[in-house]
C-alpha cells in the first residue's frame, strides 16, 4: 500500500491503528448544500466555490421535499443551508418556504448582492411562516482591507450592509470568521463587537470562529484518531456531541441527492452514507479526513444548536 493508500484508508491508520469513529444516534440538524456556485471566488474556500464551480449542483425544490418529510419524520429540530453562496440557488427560497412551515431554518451566506437581490421575498417568507429563518454571515476579519483581500474589493462592506438589513428586519444574524494561527482570540471578538456597535447590531451577536479548513482534496499533515484516542482522551458525552453524531449533509452530485457525514467532508467519497436518511442512519463515521482532527482537538462545530 503506498503512502497516499495509507493516509486515505477509510478503516486504519497509516501505522495500521483502527481508526476512531463516531456512531450516530439521532438526526437533530439536517444540512442541505445548495450547490459551489458562489459569486465570489475566494482561494482559501473550503468548498472551491465560484461563479462557474459545478462540483456540487443546486437541488430543486421537488429534489429537496422527501428529504425535509423523511426528516420530519425522525424528530429533526432545524434545517440547515450552506453553499457556495445559498442565494444563487434558483429555487431557494421555494425551499425555505417549505423547510420553514416545519422547523427553524439556518442559511450561512455571504451578506452580499445575492442575498440582497431576495431580501423582499425572505421578508415576505418571515411573515408568512411562523419558525425563524436565521443568517450567518461570513467576515473573514474584523479588517475590512483584510477581509477584501481575500473575497474582494467592497465585499466587506457589501456584507454588513446585508446584516444591517436584516437585522433592521428582525431576523436573527450570527458571524462566522477565520481564526488565525496565534491571534488573541477575546481581542479579535472585541473588534468585532465594536463593529457590531457601529453598525447598530447587538453587541452579543453570535461568533462562530473556524480554523482553517483548506481547500477540497487536500492533504495536510495532522494526527491521525485512533479508537485509543476516542476512549482515552474522550467521554461518551463529548462523542455524542460530533456533529456527525446527530446531523446529516445533502449533496446533489452526479444529479443525485445524496447524505454525506457532515458538512466537511463531501470531498472525500467514503463519506457518502446512502441515499436516504434511513439508510444512513445506522453507519458509523470513521475520522479519517483532515478536518475530523478539528472537532476532535478544539471541538469545532458549524452548528449553533
Amino acid at each position: 500500500m503506498g503512502i497516499a493508500e495509507q493516509i486515505t484508508s477509510w478503516t486504519h491508520t497509516p501505522l495500521g491503528d483502527e481508526r476512531g469513529y463516531i456512531q450516530p444516534h439521532s438526526l437533530k440538524e439536517l444540512w442541505f448544500h445548495t450547490g459551489t456556485k458562489c459569486n465570489l471566488e475566494c482561494d482559501f474556500c473550503l468548498e472551491g466555490s465560484s461563479p462557474s464551480d459545478k462540483r456540487l449542483l443546486s437541488p430543486k425544490l421537488e429534489e429537496v421535499m422527501p428529504l425535509i418529510d423523511e426528516a420530519i419524520e425522525m424528530g429533526v429540530e432545524q434545517f440547515s443551508f450552506t453553499g457556495g453562496e445559498p442565494f444563487l440557488a434558483k429555487d431557494i427560497i421555494a425551499i425555505l418556504d417549505y423547510a420553514s412551515r416545519f422547523k427553524p431554518c439556518l442559511v450561512l451566506t455571504n451578506g452580499t448582492e445575492p442575498l440582497l437581490k431576495r431580501l423582499d421575498s425572505l421578508i415576505a417568507l418571515k411573515a408568512k411562516n411562523q419558525n425563524q429563518i436565521s443568517f450567518r454571515i461570513s467576515i473573514d476579519s474584523p479588517n475590512e482591507q483584510k477581509h477584501d483581500l481575500g473575497r474582494g474589493h467592497g465585499n466587506f462592506s457589501k456584507a454588513f450592509i446585508g446584516m444591517r438589513k436584516l437585522h433592521q428586519h428582525g431576523f436573527s444574524v450570527s458571524l462566522a470568521r477565520h481564526i488565525e494561527n496565534g491571534e488573541d482570540q477575546a481581542q479579535v471578538d472585541k473588534q468585532f463587537q465594536n463593529l457590531f456597535a457601529l453598525n447598530g447590531l447587538p453587541a452579543d451577536m453570535n461568533i462562530v470562529a473556524f480554523p482553517d479548513f483548506l481547500p477540497p482534496n487536500s492533504l495536510p499533515h495532522v494526527p491521525h484518531i485512533t479508537t485509543h484516542c476516542m476512549t482515552a482522551y474522550q467521554t461518551e458525552e463529548q462523542r455524542n456531541n460530533y456533529m456527525c453524531a446527530n446531523s446529516k449533509m445533502i449533496i446533489k452530485k452526479d444529479d443525485s441527492m445524496q447524505v454525506y457525514a457532515c458538512t466537511l467532508v463531501d470531498d472525500d467519497p467514503d463519506y457518502f452514507m446512502g441515499n436516504s436518511l434511513q439508510e444512513s442512519m445506522p453507519k458509523k463515521v470513521n475520522l479519517k479526513h483532515h478536518r475530523c482532527y478539528s472537532c476532535f482537538a478544539h471541538g469545532a462545530s458549524c452548528s449553533e444548536m
